[in-house]
C-alpha cells in the first residue's frame, strides 16, 4: 500500500527569477517520490525518516531522492520532514514522528543549527529510536554518550574545501583582483569551516582583495539580493564571487546575468548539485565540491537502519565510525564532464550495505 505523507510547513517562496524557478522545479521533481511512503513488509519494520532544510533546495532534493532509494531497497515506510530553516519546527516535527511511530524509526537529520542536535538526540534516546546526524552538532555532543541510539555523526571538513574553492576562484582571476563572498548561517558548522578556508586562501594570495563578506543564510533569495547590491556598490571592482554553497553561487550568477557579466566574473560554490556542474560546463562557474547528497540521504538512513535492526551494535564500533568525515570531490572544468556523465546523467547505484566505505577519518575538534 502506498500513501502520501504531507509534512508540516510551507515552502519558502523564491524570487521570480529564471534560475530560482529552475531550482524550485528540480527540487519538486526530486521530492515527489520521497514523500510517497511505502509500508514495510513486516509489522515491526522501522520507519525511515529524513529531516532536511528545504524541498526546494536542489541539494536537499537530491538528499531526499537518496533517502527514497534506500527506503525502497528495504521496503520501509519513508517520511520526509522539512524545517524550512526553523529550528523549533524541526525539533517539534522529530518529536511528532517519534510519538507517531512509538520510537520504531531510524532518523537521518541535517539539523538546522548546531544546538538543535542535542534535544533531538535526547528525544530519540528516550523514545528508543536510532538517529544519525550530519553537518551540525555541538562539539561536546558525542554518539558514544548516547549508546546505542545515537549511532553516528557525519560531516565533511569544510576548511580544505572552502580553501580549494577560493584557490580555484583566484586561479580563474589570474591571482589578482577583488572578490565578494557569500556565507551560510553564522552559527552553522559548515559555514564557519568554509569561511575559515576562504580566509586561509586570502592570506596565501595577497593579490586578492576581499571587498565584502555577507551572510546570506544558505538562501538563494538573500544571495541574489546581496549580489545585486554589490554590483551596484562595487561595479567592475568585482573580479570574482566565492559562495559557501551552490545555491547562493547560482543566485550570484543570475545577478551577473542580469548585469551582462555571467561567464565574465568567475563564481565558485560548494555542494556539487546538478545546476552547478552544468554551470561549470557552460563556463559560468569555476568550481564546486560534491558531497554526494544522494549518498548522504540514503547512507545516513542505511547506517541508522542497520543499527536499529541489529546488523551491528554502535557501542562496539570504533570512534572513527561514530564521528567521521565523508569524502568530497573537487569539481572544476578539468573533470566536470566526467563527473556529470557518471554521477548526474544516471542515478547513482550504491551498495547500501557498504556503510563505512566512505569514511575518511575521525572528526577533529579545535
Amino acid at each position: 500500500m502506498v500513501k502520501t505523507i504531507v509534512t508540516a510547513g510551507t515552502r519558502r517562496s523564491l524570487q521570480r527569477r529564471s534560475f530560482l524557478k529552475g531550482a524550485a522545479a528540480i527540487g519538486a521533481a526530486g521530492v515527489f517520490p520521497a514523500i510517497i511512503t511505502r509500508r514495510g513488509h513486516a509489522a515491526d519494520m522501522p520507519t525511515v525518516v529524513n529531516s532536511i532544510r528545504s524541498l526546494s533546495n536542489p541539494y536537499h532534493a537530491t538528499w531526499n531522492a537518496g533517502g527514497a532509494a534506500f527506503a525502497k531497497s528495504v521496503g520501509a515506510e519513508y517520511v520526509t520532514l522539512v524545517t524550512e530553516g526553523n529550528s523549533e519546527k524541526g525539533i517539534a516535527d522529530i518529536k511528532a514522528i517519534l510519538a507517531k511511530t512509538g520510537g520504531n524509526c531510524a532518523i537521518n537529520i541535517d539539523p538546522n543549527d548546531s544546538p538543535d542536535a542535542r534535544p533531538i538526540v535526547e528525544a530519540c534516546k528516550e523514545a528508543g529510536a536510532y538517529v544519525v546526524t550530519q553537518w551540525n552538532k555541538p562539539a561536546d555532543l558525542h554518539p558514544w554518550d548516547y549508546d546505542p541510539n545515537y549511532v553516528a555523526h557525519i560531516s565533511f571538513s569544510g576548511v580544505p574545501y572552502g580553501k580549494a574553492m577560493a584557490e580555484a576562484l583566484f586561479k580563474a582571476m589570474s591571482g589578482k583582483g577583488g572578490i565578494v563572498a557569500l556565507g551560510g548561517i553564522e552559527s552553522n558548522v559548515p559555514a564557519i569551516e568554509r569561511k575559515a578556508g576562504l580566509e586561509q586562501a586570502l592570506k596565501d594570495n595577497p593579490g586578492i582583495e576581499l571587498l565584502d563578506f555577507q551572510v546570506a543564510n544558505w538562501s538563494e533569495t538573500e544571495a541574489l539580493e546581496k549580489t545585486n547590491a554589490w554590483l551596484t556598490q562595487f561595479g567592475d571592482k568585482i573580479g570574482g564571487i566565492w559562495a559557501a554553497n551552490d545555491g547562493m553561487g547560482l543566485a550570484a550568477i543570475e545577478a551577473l546575468r542580469a548585469d551582462g557579466r555571467a561567464g565574465k566574473v568567475p563564481v565558485t560554490g560548494i555542494d556539487g548539485i546538478q545546476l552547478a556542474v552544468e554551470a561549470i560546463l557552460k563556463g559560468e562557474m569555476a568550481g564546486t565540491v560534491a558531497w554526494d547528497p544522494f549518498w548522504q540521504g540514503g547512507m545516513g538512513l542505511a547506517i541508522g537502519f542497520a543499527a536499529k535492526t541489529g546488523v551491528f551494535d554502535p557501542a562496539k564500533e570504533p570512534k572513527e565510525h561514530r564521528e567521521f568525515y565523508g569524502t568530497g570531490v573537487t569539481i572544476t572544468a578539468e573533470n566536470a564532464q566526467s563527473y556529470y556523465d557518471s554521477n548526474i546523467k544516471a542515478e547513482p547505484s550504491l551498495d547500501w550495505k557498504d556503510i563505512w566505505g566512505r569514511v575518511s577519518g575521525q572528526i577533529q575538534y579545535n
